[in-house]
């Protein structure tokens, strides 16, 4: 008689998992259906369980999340300060585009933690690259910044995704999602060689600065 197979051993809890699931539901059903029950839900434990790895609850989920889609660094080269510059746009470009579902927390969270850490590398490696001094290159970075995240703001409303509509739940309170947008996708190539041509503007201007 074959015995059974035995069970898995359960996946421990952890702040990666919490952040995976949590970034899997906000890109799929959008940042408003995001409550700390449905997450708990979704990774099969009790809501309560997510509070011994943040605290704080869905404040520090929040934070955690634009932390998570912002903490982007590019390979220090002996390259230009303008292909080092270009090299970490189009590295934050993609990271923001693979989790559409937070780009709002993206736009209105402070730098934390490790996005703050790789703010502060990308300005020392625009001035090891010969762009100027700390303060010139910290200027640099803020203004690289503001591009991607204007640009891929535009590019995500034009891709056509949004979050579904929908109700959700959270502590008691009733949230209404927003409602799919009604525009043409835009394809996209057309949206890659946008963000190149602004990207290249913006690089001829931070050198004539």
């Amino acid at each position: 008689m074959m015995g059974m197979p035995a069970k898995r051993p359960p996946v421990p809890l952890s702040r990666e998992r919490i952040i995976e699931a949590a970034l899997h539901i906000a890109d799929g059903q959008g940042l408003r259906r995001l409550t700390m029950r449905r997450l708990g839900d979704a990774l099969q434990v009790e809501a309560m369980a997510i509070y011994h790895h943040l605290p704080r609850g869905k404040e520090a989920l929040m934070d955690a999340l634009a932390e998570h889609v912002t903490s982007v660094t590019v390979e220090a080269s002996a390259a230009g300060w303008q292909d080092v510059a270009r090299a970490w746009a189009r590295v934050a470009r993609t990271a923001l585009l693979e989790h559409p579902g937070v780009l709002a927390l993206a736009l209105t969270k402070p730098p934390q933690g490790t996005a703050l850490l790789a703010i502060r590398e990308q300005g020392e490696q625009l001035a090891t690259a010969g762009f100027g001094d700390a303060a010139r290159a910290a200027q640099a970075v803020r203004t690289l910044r503001a591009y991607v995240l204007g640009s891929v703001a535009v590019e995500i409303q034009r891709s056509g995704w949004a979050a579904p509509a929908a109700d959700a739940e959270d502590d008691g309170e009733t949230v209404t999602g927003p409602s799919p947008a009604a525009v043409r996708a835009e394809p996209a190539e057309e949206a890659e060689a946008a963000f190149e041509r602004g990207l290249d503007a913006l690089l001829r201007g931070l050198a004539d600065a």
